[in-house]
């Protein structure tokens, strides 16, 4: 089993699919969204009411079903972003990033030296708490961990390149709805803007050899296409989301058979 298994995915060249969790409080949703052909979960502690315990309890239950957890903690300089890691996380996505010195900051909390500064423990989740020396375990790490900047506003997305180009930066990831809001047109996806910021995210990307992402645009022909244009780290929706339209799916057809039987 991959040590990432969404990065090795995107590695390969095909797309990672990523369930946010906001809602899930077990281990239950990794399995669920492992078997729903996901490839990570995005754990958001930023927008839910998470505890870190709580966020490390699914991570452990992800890397055994060999989905990739991913955390979104609350902003670049969020110190907890190094205890989840060691907590049991493989990712870690950083809101509103909106210059190189903040994707700096994210790195150095994130990664071990030489990237970053990340502080040195024992017994790693992703190992599957083996004893693994100190030199083999922050190389394989810092290789392993993606650390994704999301861009979200007019100011990150004119910054995009130079947070691309930061070394231990991986995945630079479009958040459209709060891009959307941030440029006066919240909820118009599709618009010309969002989808020329997109196209800028994945070139900056190409040019420095790192992978682009695609957040908040539910549309599965938008999603598809910027798919073969380049992104490769895609969020599919909330289980929030999921659960709702399932749920109303089923009464709605339920209680359409029952006026037809009657």
């Amino acid at each position: 089993m991959a040590l990432n298994p969404a990065l090795a995915r995107m590695r390969a060249g095909e797309a990672a699919l990523g369930m946010i969790v906001r809602l899930a409080r077990t281990g239950d949703i990794a399995m669920i969204a492992g078997a729903s052909g996901h490839d990570f979960v995005f754990l958001d502690i930023q927008h839910a009411a998470m505890s870190l315990e709580t966020a490390s309890a699914i991570s452990l239950a992800a890397l055994g079903c060999g989905v990739t957890p991913i955390v979104r903690v609350r902003a670049f300089d969020d110190l907890d972003a190094a205890r989840i890691l060691d907590a049991g996380a493989m990712g870690i996505v950083i809101p509103d990033v909106e210059s190189a010195a903040q994707a700096r900051r994210a790195v150095e909390i994130c990664k071990f030296a030489p990237l970053g500064a990340r502080s040195v423990s024992a017994g790693y989740p992703a190992f599957g708490y083996r004893a693994v020396p100190a030199p083999e375990a922050a190389r394989t790490l810092n290789e392993e961990t993606l650390l994704i900047c999301m861009v979200e506003t007019r100011k990150g997305i004119e910054h995009a390149d130079e947070i691309a180009a930061v070394p231990g930066v991986d995945v630079v990831h479009v958040g459209c709805s709060d891009l959307l809001s941030d440029l006066g047109k919240p909820g118009q996806y599709g618009d010309p803007e969002v989808i020329a910021a997109l196209e800028h995210v994945i070139a900056v990307c190409r040019r420095h050899g790192k992978f682009a992402g695609l957040g908040g645009d539910r549309d599965p022909a938008r999603q598809a296409r910027f798919i073969r244009e380049g992104v490769r780290f895609v969020t599919t929706n909330t289980d929030v989301a999921f659960l709702s339209a399932e749920a109303s799916r089923r009464t709605e057809s339920l209680r359409q058979a029952i006026a037809k039987a009657a």
